[in-house]
């Protein structure tokens, strides 16, 4: 069974280029270590919701958009070494520095077909 990680995140609008550019740059490195696809959705028609939405669970500022984005692995246990070896791999750290701050606190791993 295949294993999905996925992800809400609020990007500052501005830097739609350079978080398309970091994207791709770690679609790079997770694919060289077992991820199968990874899938970036920036978004276009997001509504706010009543109770919750997207925006309200990544604190959506005006200036920002939300991003809806899956990384699918192979199975859990290529998932778990292959996240070992993104973070320790060097190119994690030399990409843009895009990362939105909501985005640690919507990190949401699952499983899935």
């Amino acid at each position: 069974m295949a294993y999905v990680d996925g992800f809400v995140a609020a990007v500052p609008t501005a830097n739609r280029e350079v978080y398309r550019k970091h994207a791709e740059a770690a679609a790079v490195v997770f694919r060289e270590h077992g991820a199968t696809k990874l899938v970036e959705c920036w978004g276009d028609d997001v509504p706010e919701g009543k109770l919750t939405s997207f925006p309200m669970a990544v604190k959506r500022k005006d200036d920002e958009t939300v991003v809806f984005s899956w990384i699918i692995w192979p199975s859990r246990k290529v998932r778990d070494e292959g996240m070992k070896k993104v973070m320790a791999d060097p190119r994690s750290r030399t990409m843009p520095d895009v990362t939105p701050s909501a985005f640690e606190g919507c990190w949401c791993p699952g499983s899935g077909r």
